[in-house]
């Protein structure tokens, strides 16, 4: 078992990667079906919950279908976090976790996510007032560094344990690279390795097949994998690694059944989540997703942005499942 504080997850745990504008309490409850683990919540602007930003707390919503489940923030401000440690406590996660990782420019540039690759004794700083502000686990998700020449992860992993971190998922870019080129999974693997660190280590970055992800534990020795863009769309492939790794074989693919009764599940979360309007239009982006490789799923994919009502959403996802279609690729 692999324990974060006292969350006991399996033997091998499959993590749901934050992700911004898709991680959300109705993508998580179809992740969670197929096998997920742990996750957590889309990152939370600390700066926007104590401006008390509706976006901000919405985010904050976490069900029990979810458990075990973490609230991700992230900010620039020391003080800052702390507090918004104490109200994300309020909310009932399992964990809080820190983003020290996001590289885009709005984040980055403000001198939160990635940002504080640059400069580690305020990362330490910032991570000893959350962990102080809660009695819940505290985590944190980061890079390898900022860039090429400062690869400092190593270094940041054994500082983050000493003040009180319970887990750390490391992803394999540095900021530079952004999500281009091939995450290296070295370095992490030389922290699961290092002596000193006793805390669980995760592994993120382009785990989109069950024989990379079976390849990467073997290879690397962490503890479990964090998902992200693989599950966007096929929530199965958390099924799917966990099938393989304990069996060596492959699960055939969700079949049309499958695939329409996901989209179903995600689409009546949306709309108890978010109401009917938001529920509808958020939605839309998703049935790309779901149908990709499906015959005639450019026109099963033009009514259903097309709809708008819930009613004639539920009519066309009930003709896909009666229609038989089959992946054509």
């Amino acid at each position: 078992m692999v324990s974060i504080g006292n969350i006991q997850l399996s033997d091998f745990p499959l993590l749901l990667a934050p992700m911004e504008d898709v991680s959300d309490p109705p993508f998580r409850a179809v992740c969670k079906a197929n096998g997920a683990d742990l996750m957590y919540t889309e990152f939370i602007s600390s700066e926007g919950l104590i401006r008390d930003a509706a976006k901000s707390r919405q985010k904050l919503d976490v069900f029990d279908y979810e458990r075990p489940i973490g609230i991700q923030l992230f900010g620039s401000d020391v003080a800052t976090m702390g507090e918004c440690a104490r109200i994300s406590t309020a909310a009932g996660p399992d964990l809080i976790d820190i983003n020290y990782g996001c590289p885009v420019k709005q984040v980055a540039c403000r001198g939160a996510g990635a940002a504080l690759l640059r400069d580690i004794p305020k990362m330490v700083q910032m991570t000893s007032a959350v962990v102080q502000a809660t009695h819940l686990p505290v985590t944190v998700k980061t890079r390898l560094g900022w860039d090429e020449t400062t690869k400092n992860v190593g270094d940041v992993a054994e500082r983050l344990q000493d003040i009180g971190i319970q887990a750390l998922t490391v992803h394999g870019r540095t900021r530079v690279q952004m999500y281009k080129g091939d995450a290296d999974w070295t370095l992490i693997a030389a922290i699961k390795n290092n002596p000193r660190i006793r805390i669980p280590i995760f592994g993120n970055g382009d785990i989109d097949s069950v024989e990379k992800a079976a390849d990467y534990k073997n290879r690397f020795g962490v503890d479990g994998i964090m998902v992200g863009r693989a599950s966007i769309g096929y929530p199965w492939v958390f099924r799917e690694i966990k099938h393989y790794l304990a069996t060596g074989q492959k699960l055939a693919p969700p079949t049309l059944e499958e695939r329409v009764a996901a989209c179903q599940l995600h689409f009546e979360k949306s709309l108890q989540w978010k109401g009917p309007r938001a529920g509808i239009f958020e939605m839309r982006r998703h049935y790309a997703h779901y149908f990709r490789g499906l015959e005639g799923a450019k026109q099963w994919r033009t009514r259903l942005v097309d709809a708008e009502t819930p009613e004639v959403v539920r009519e066309i996802l009930a003709e896909i499942a009666a229609s038989e279609a089959v992946l054509v690729g």
